[in-house]
């Protein structure tokens, strides 16, 4: 299933486009997860090439799978200098829609933003295109519900949920390991 989703520019930033990923995305994954703020609000925290290599590969085994649908968040032709465009990507994030089994409990969507990339609507951007494409993709499946969830004190992915739809829910108490804060769970119907 090769899927490319796309996200419009802002005044601010290029356009994004949401593609699975990739092992080649590996040693900029790694990178990235250096970052304090990330590691700190995500569950699955990458250390190093290898695990970046691992996660990759899990990502790519939901594809197959059909039950995981991960996608890199990239900025394509990338503005250098004044008037001149590189080619290629840039990563600037993360969505993923995890999809039960049709006739299962709601889907789960989730995302990240790259340090060097916040402040500039990716995790809006890419969110709205999942979304669209999650309730488009599995509408035959009686996919009606989407889930998302984050801790409590994250207002950041808070104020996401709600520019996007997801009006807050309920509230969660924490369950650790795996949800070691109290949360947010934040709901869109697709009739939203």
């Amino acid at each position: 299933m090769a899927v490319r989703l796309h996200a419009p520019a802002t005044a601010k930033a290029p356009a994004l486009v949401l593609r699975p990923w990739r092992s080649e995305d590996a040693p900029e994954l790694a990178v990235l997860h250096r970052d304090a703020e990330l590691r700190r609000w995500i569950g699955s925290v990458v250390d190093g090439e290898a695990e970046a290599e691992r996660w990759v590969r899990e990502q790519e085994r939901g594809w197959h799978e059909g039950d995981r649908f991960a996608f890199a968040v990239v900025e394509e032709g990338v503005r250098c200098g004044p008037g001149e465009v590189a080619a290629g990507e840039r990563l600037v994030g993360h969505v993923v829609l995890k999809r039960p089994a049709p006739g299962g409990p709601p889907g789960e969507v989730g995302y990240w933003t790259a340090a060097h990339a916040r402040g500039r609507a990716v995790a809006p951007r890419a969110l709205d295109a999942l979304t669209c494409w999650a309730f488009h993709a599995f509408a035959e499946d009686g996919l009606v519900r989407l889930e998302l969830l984050h801790s409590e004190d994250n207002t950041a992915s808070c104020r996401v949920a709600r520019k996007c739809g997801y009006p807050l829910t309920a509230h969660l108490p924490a369950a650790p390991p795996h949800f070691p804060r109290d949360g947010h769970l934040h709901t869109r119907l697709l009739t939203s």
